[in-house]
């Protein structure tokens, strides 16, 4: 897996337990053209091919269009992309671990560019709160 840029300007690390096996979190979290149906924060996601590395997506997220790559496709394990958008450059990963039905879910993001050093403490406040709603919207969306 491709690592996040642990010395970007802006970076957030989350994790939280999901009631469901990994098979059902992958599913949930790899269906990139149903996200708007779960993920209040985005909408028009669009994915250019199979969910295989090197494949593209795009999505909107708070107004902002984002071009991504995915970079790691494990199924059931691991999750990433890369993504630009106005002179920022992020990497996104997910990292699944199942025990007795409860998968652990973890991403972190690391984000650099002339934005996220500018802005870097509004950056981080407002990467920390996104990815705080993506995985309880995650969470609610797998334990239905």
């Amino acid at each position: 897996m491709k690592s996040i840029n642990n010395n970007a300007p802006v970076k957030c690390s989350k994790t939280i337990l999901v009631n469901a096996g990994a098979e059902e979190v992958w599913q949930v979290l790899t269906a990139i053209n149903d996200w708007h149906a779960w993920q209040t924060e985005i909408s028009d996601p669009r994915l250019e091919g199979a969910i295989q590395e090197k494949t593209s997506f795009k999505w909107q997220t708070g107004g902002v269009t984002i071009r991504s790559v995915l970079h790691t496709v494990v199924p059931f394990q691991y999750f990433g992309w890369t993504g630009k958008t106005f002179g920022l450059f992020a990497i996104h990963n997910w990292t699944l671990k199942e025990a007795d039905g409860i998968t652990e879910v973890r991403v972190d993001e690391s984000m650099e560019g002339f934005l996220a050093s500018v802005f870097k403490k509004s950056f981080n406040t407002n990467l920390e709160k996104g990815m705080r709603t993506w995985l309880e919207l995650l969470k609610a969306r797998c334990e239905k």
